[in-house]
């Protein structure tokens, strides 16, 4: 009778040491299942604190220039263009237009540095009256191309209410701002710029290594 008992007893214990892998292996799912969650959690933390440093840098050092046209006289104007941005500017290129007409009428070439929360104005009252002609009542729009951290940029087209009679400016006040930031300007092609140095010593050994040819071939 207790041999029965025992060989009884040694029956379930065998098939309870037989479960411990499956077991095993059931808490290690477990444990990998709540892991994979806790890094998966984290994971999209991160992207969010990253996705919020971008935002909050490209709000800071993107730049952003805003332009407006003053009624200084009667024969005068002002552009003013404040930078709110952090990051300085160069100005290149200032561009009048009167929005019924598809291409800018007056252009204005300039290489002047904006650093950020300045200010820079230039009288146009001349530019400003060529563009509108000497009789005109209507809107007319500025816009600016500039360079910032080694890229072109333009803003949109800041556009003002004009009274011009007979080449003398009645009114000037502007309208709206734009509803576009400032975007890069794509370039279609090879980039081409000015040389402002050249290496005078690498010329004049060119001339020097053409030169000796030159004389055997005469010879």
């Amino acid at each position: 009778m207790a041999g029965q008992w025992i060989q009884w007893l040694r029956i379930p214990f065998t098939i309870f040491l037989s479960y411990i892998p499956l077991m095993a292996t059931v808490v290690t799912c477990l444990f990998s299942v709540i892991l994979a969650r806790a890094t998966l959690r984290y994971v999209e933390a991160t992207d969010k604190g990253l996705a919020l440093a971008r935002e909050e840098f490209e709000r800071e050092w993107t730049p952003d220039l805003h332009l407006k046209l003053e009624r200084i006289s009667s024969t005068e104007a002002r552009v003013v263009v404040t930078n709110l941005a952090k990051t300085s500017v160069l100005l290149q290129l200032l561009q009048f237009r009167k929005l019924t007409h598809a291409l800018p009428f007056e252009r204005c070439r300039l290489n002047d540095p904006l650093v950020g929360g300045t200010t820079w104005t230039q009288e146009m009252g001349r530019r400003i009256v060529n563009c509108t002609d000497r009789n005109f009542e209507g809107p007319i729009a500025v816009c600016m191309t500039f360079y910032a951290a080694g890229r072109m940029f333009r803003t949109d087209w800041f556009r003002s209410q004009i009274q011009v009679r007979e080449g003398r400016i009645l009114s000037l006040e502007p309208s709206n701002m734009p509803t576009r930031r400032v975007r890069v300007v794509d370039r279609k092609g090879p980039e081409r710029r000015r040389q402002f140095a050249q290496d005078v010593t690498t010329a004049n050994q060119e001339v020097n290594r053409v030169e000796p040819s030159f004389a055997a071939s005469g010879a």
